[in-house]
């Protein structure tokens, strides 16, 4: 410490000396000179010696703190990095994620589309089942008006025949003998 002091106060004197020699050539009272420069170092050793250890604990934790300071950062800086790092590999990520969503979706695009064509095809087989009910039973239906027709026809053509070949005797005993038979059962 001592060292240190005196080291500044030559570096005073020594500085004083330049420029006294490039000067106008008047005399420096050197006593004068002396009593400050002795001035000034009592005043530093006395602010030295009281408050020495405080102002070099202020540097000195200063300096941890400037140094724990930079190791945060450079933790930080490391966090982010990792951090990047992530970022990119889930950019990488997007389109092979972005494929497999398309095709899960289109798998389950596939699997409606069964579904939706077997309920179709179900629909249709009712709906030709329900068609061929309705025309089984339109064709039983006229085939019993076609039967009723023919047999209006038959009797019509029978009652004609029977009435250009019957003489009223031989109808008078046919309706005789059907209420004959009428009565009797």
């Amino acid at each position: 410490m001592f060292k240190s002091v005196a080291l500044a106060a030559v570096m005073v004197v020594l500085a004083c000396g330049v420029a006294h020699a490039a000067g106008d050539g008047h005399e420096i009272p050197w006593m004068n000179f002396f009593l400050r420069v002795l001035n000034t170092v009592i005043v530093v050793a006395i602010i030295w010696k009281f408050g020495g250890k405080a102002i070099a604990g202020f540097f000195r934790g200063r300096t941890d703190q400037i140094k724990h300071e930079l190791a945060d950062l450079a933790q930080r800086r490391k966090d982010a990095e990792v951090k990047l790092k992530d970022v990119e590999k889930g950019i990488a990520n997007l389109e092979a994620e972005k494929a497999q969503i398309l095709a899960e979706a289109r798998s389950q695009g596939e699997v409606m589309k069964a579904a939706i064509v077997a309920e179709a095809e179900k629909k249709a087989a009712q709906i030709k089942a329900a068609a061929e009910m309705a025309a089984e039973t339109e064709r039983k239906v006229m085939i019993e008006q076609i039967r009723e027709e023919v047999a209006e026809m038959v009797v019509q053509t029978a009652a004609s025949i029977i009435k250009d070949k019957l003489t009223a005797e031989e109808h008078q005993k046919l309706v005789d003998k059907y209420v004959t038979k009428v009565v009797l059962n």
